[in-house]
């Protein structure tokens, strides 16, 4: 089936393919309409001139609304003038889960520039003192970069990343009130219009079934709200459904919605009470802002105001009659508009009338009603003021982290969902089930083939099938070229609502347990090939799961990195598959060096994930190493007070334990931290501790090191008797060991420390 590509051209200026990371912007559907009104309130929000730090949009819709989508379109559309590239996070999973800043920034310093060294984290992972927020923030200056973040569930994730001038523009996109940051005007998205549901439905459907039934069309888009993906998902249901008339499928829809509806006042969860968009709408309020909704321009005359998303005037009497239309959201000065008034309005910031907008109960004349209808209207710039500059003054104090804003059990979206589900093979409808479970709720052939259980080929199948029926969304391939999808979080809940109610726990278990086992043969394999004289070899991997060579390994373990981490994490954090998840982390830990391009700050994470098994699981000889792991590292990225905090609690565990080569190698690393901070005193006292331990030990070796040690902190104490004794005790201890190249560094340090003693005399 053919199918358009857009309704807007791509804008002038460079050609796409020259600004770099143009291909991590999720690719989206096919099929793209309508949003022209939105789209040029985003161009002119960012042609606005900025002061003190970088400009903000934020595109705010329920889910459903392609807000994802849209922002890829208008990032497209503006990409010539960031030539320095663009960078795309995501700062929700599908699962709710909220990403820190600081995980965000290190992401995003990544993709700027993949050689760059992301800094350790800090003690929290929120705020802008956050070293990577900071390092980010340095990054960018004097940059021009179109930074995308996606499904921001609060002001708290965006601030940190903000840059310090305005070059650089950042694109946000919500499901809800987005408070706390200054100078926001949000473009709020509703349904389509009518002429956009049209069209989309039609290519979709394909044939004359929505050309020769517009009245169908229309009923089908009403009872939809006129939303993209509700009106993808019911095309995909007419699609294999042929011989259904597109009436009975709007009746058919709102039956279904009347049903979930039943359901969900009987069901103990609760359902939200609001829209997103209303919400959005109050926040502007308090704010003082003026606001219009677009009239309805679905009727040739434009009278009345839209009721809901996707409905004009006429579309919303048919609506009060069908028992499973949605309601009209709760009561507000911002609507979303009907299917002539996709965006809602935000006014003046300052509470000022905007030029241009209707005065409250006022009535737009005929034309203006009908050649501005649907029209978004984005505030007029504030003035600037002379704290502008300043960080502290565009963020005000805001409510902690919002909770995910879900989908209620009566919205189209989900009504549309459950016909399309109840029409799938069992195969197809396991599959989506069984993908909530994925790490990040993406997948590919290979981790969708080891959590179902089947062959690849027959994965890759069931995957292309359900993202063809718009059950899955399309990411970006594989380095190597593999196809990837994405449950979509507006789906999210209630799959997994279906797989607690059809799949057996234990079944569950299984499904993740394969995944993890399949994940640790294939970093075995690439650790393999990446260094063929490792030993032992691991057991071949099937032809459709091998990795064909060095380049192909390493290529696969950096572009999967961030999946092997959370599926990681995700096992270790349910806390059923330790097993699994220690052999898959210590397959990491050997891999991941051997690409070349290891971060610490991956080593780190998975340092830290040992550390949680090890502290649930009672091992405290685990717990201890774990530690002093995560105090190397921070020793080696110069962060000498963190680094002795790890050191002294792996002391405490090592003691539990009762392994003294565990407590010698803690009481030296924090010495080592002391004598870095220039506090000798404490180092000599850390130092002849571990001295103590490495003599009863019989460690000759280490004691001359550490003889050495303890003097040199006697010389920054210009305690020079007691350091030229510790000296001379360490040349006698080397001397036996036959160290040579020691005895010629302690030989000369001696000499040196004689020198300054005769000199002080």
């Amino acid at each position: 089936m053919a199918r358009k590509t857009a309704t807007m051209d791509p804008g002038p200026g460079t050609p796409a393919g020259a600004v770099p990371g143009l291909e991590r912007l999720p690719a989206g559907p096919a099929l793209f309409v309508g949003r022209r009104a939105e789209l040029a309130a985003l161009r002119a929000a960012a042609a606005r001139p900025a002061s003190g730090r970088c400009p903000v949009l934020v595109l705010a819709g329920r889910p459903g609304s392609g807000r994802t989508t849209l922002a890829a379109r208008f990032a497209r559309t503006v990409a010539a003038d960031y030539p320095d590239g663009v960078l795309f996070v995501r700062l929700s999973a599908p699962d709710g889960g909220r990403m820190p800043p600081a995980r965000a920034a290190r992401l995003l310093l990544e993709q700027l520039d993949p050689q760059t060294a992301v800094p350790l984290p800090g003690a929290g992972e929120d705020g802008r003192d956050e070293p990577g927020c900071v390092a980010l923030r340095e990054a960018l200056a004097g940059l021009r970069v179109l930074l995308v973040l996606d499904d921001v569930r609060d002001a708290g994730q965006v601030w940190p990343l903000l840059a310090d001038e305005p070059g650089c523009l950042v694109l946000a996109t919500t499901a809800g009130p987005l408070t706390g940051i200054e100078d926001i005007d949000p473009v709020i998205l509703g349904g389509l219009d009518r002429p956009a549901s049209g069209e989309l439905l039609a290519d979709l459907v394909g044939g004359t079934r929505i050309s020769c039934d517009p009245v169908g069309g229309a009923d089908l888009a009403e009872a939809c709200a006129a939303r993209p993906a509700a009106l993808r998902l019911m095309a995909g249901w007419l699609r294999g459904n042929p011989k259904i008339a597109v009436t009975d499928a709007a009746r058919e829809l709102n039956r279904v919605v009347g049903e979930e509806t039943v359901v969900g006042r009987g069901s103990a969860e609760p359902v939200a009470p609001a829209a997103p968009v209303e919400a959005m709408a109050a926040v502007v309020k308090e704010k003082g802002t003026r606001a219009r909704t677009g009239a309805g321009a679905g009727t040739s005359k434009g009278k009345g105001q839209g009721r809901g998303a996707g409905k004009n005037n006429k579309e919303g009497e048919r609506g009060a009659k069908s028992p499973g239309a949605p309601a009209a959201g709760a009561a507000g000065p911002v609507r979303s508009a009907g299917a002539a008034g996709p965006v809602a309005a935000v006014g003046d910031l300052t509470g000022k009338q905007v030029p241009g907008t209707p005065v409250p109960g006022k009535p737009l004349s005929g034309r203006a009603a009908e050649g501005r209808a649907g029209e978004p209207v984005v505030a007029a710039a504030g003035a600037v003021t002379e704290s502008a500059g300043d960080p502290a003054a565009w963020v005000k104090p805001g409510p902690g982290p919002a909770e995910p804003v879900p989908v209620p059990d009566n919205d189209p979206l989900l009504g549309a969902f459950t016909l399309l589900y109840r029409g799938l093979p069992a195969a197809q409808a396991r599959m989506l089930r069984i993908l909530t479970l994925a790490p990040a709720q993406t997948a590919d052939p290979r981790t969708a083939s080891a959590l179902v259980g089947c062959p690849v080929p027959d994965a890759a199948v069931t995957l292309a099938t359900l993202a063809e029926r718009e059950l899955l969304g399309e990411e970006a391939p594989a380095a190597d070229g593999t196809p990837r999808y994405r449950v979509p979080g507006r789906l999210y809940p209630r799959l997994v609502r279906l797989r607690e109610q059809e799949d057996r726990p234990a079944e569950t278990e299984l499904a993740r347990a394969r995944l993890l086992e399949r994940l640790v043969r294939l970093t075995e394999s690439a650790r393999a090939l990446l260094d063929p004289t490792a030993d032992p070899a691991p057991e071949p991997l099937p032809a459709p799961l091998r990795l064909r060579s060095a380049a192909h390994a390493r290529e696969w373990l950096l572009g999967e990195r961030e999946l092997l981490l959370g599926a990681v994490a995700d096992a270790i954090g349910q806390g059923d598959l330790d097993g699994s998840a220690g052999r898959l982390v210590t397959a990491l830990l050997r891999a991941l060096p051997l690409t070349g391009a290891a971060a610490p700050i991956d080593l780190y994470r998975l340092h830290e994930l040992v550390l949680t098994v090890a502290e649930r699981n009672g091992r405290p000889r685990r717990a201890s190493a774990a530690l002093l792991n995560l105090g190397d590292l921070q020793a080696s990225a110069g962060r000498w007070s963190p680094a002795a905090v790890h050191y002294r609690a792996a002391l405490e565990h090592a003691r539990r334990a009762d392994d003294e080569p565990l407590c010698a190698r803690a009481l030296e690393s924090t010495a080592n931290c002391h004598r870095a901070l220039g506090d000798a005193v404490r180092a000599a006292d850390w130092y002849g501790r571990a001295l103590g331990l490495r003599q009863a030990l019989g460690d000759h070796a280490s004691e001359g090191r550490l003889l050495a040690r303890v003097a040199e902190a006697h010389t920054a104490q210009r305690r020079f008797d007691e350091a030229d004794r510790e000296y001379r005790a360490a040349l006698a201890v080397l001397r036996r060991v036959g160290d040579e190249r020691a005895l010629e560094a302690v030989g000369a340090a001696l000499a040196d420390l004689r020198e300054r003693a005769d000199a002080a005399w």
